[in-house]
């Protein structure tokens, strides 16, 4: 069992270290302890190497991320709630993928592995949700989902974000009130 000020001492760590290196992701390990207000020792035993912390946030984001599902669909409609969701999924992999230089080949592999199932689960949860109360179509795929989306942290952010009007067009794209459907017949020539 691990004591609570160990606890304290590794979520200050992630924390600065989330902190930190969305800023700069050449910030050092050192610094990141003195964010921290811990001993360069007390991070280097939570975290023996700088892939393993850069690891630890992502994976902390992931569950951060995947855990609000529940909280969304209690607050709201499932295609609102799956916006928020989805903004918010953005915005991390955006951090990660500014983060991309402080990470190997084999990390950003270990990444996806350990990130997959749970969006996966999350995109189904709130699919799911909107295909019993009739707002999302019958046939959305959480697959499906999650392979659009990936266009949407790659998105110019400048001038202007393009992202929130592309996630616009996927989500009317699931909703079950449409004008045309992916079904729909080409007209006859």
């Amino acid at each position: 069992m691990v004591r609570s000020d160990a606890r304290e001492n590794r979520a200050r760590i992630l924390a600065a270290a989330r902190e930190a290196l969305a800023t700069d992701s050449s910030t050092s390990i050192n610094q990141i302890a003195q964010r921290a207000g811990v001993g360069s020792g007390t991070l280097y035993r939570n975290f023996p190497t700088r892939e393993s912390l850069v690891l630890a946030v992502y994976q902390d984001e992931v569950a951060r991320i995947t855990s609000a599902v529940p909280d969304l669909l209690a607050q709201m409609p499932p295609l609102e709630a799956l916006r928020h969701w989805t903004t918010d999924l953005v915005e991390a992999m955006r951090r990660k993928h500014g983060l991309g230089d402080a990470l190997g080949p084999g990390a950003h592999q270990a990444i996806s592995e350990h990130s997959y199932g749970p969006v996966i689960a999350a995109i189904t949860e709130l699919l799911d949700a909107g295909k019993r109360d009739g707002s999302i179509r019958p046939d959305a795929d959480p697959g499906d989902f999650l392979q659009l989306t990936g266009a949407l942290w790659r998105a110019a952010t400048g001038p202007e974000d393009r992202a929130p009007h592309m996630l616009a067009l996927i989500l009317d794209g699931l909703r079950t009130n449409r004008v045309g459907t992916a079904h729909a017949t080409a007209p006859a020539q």
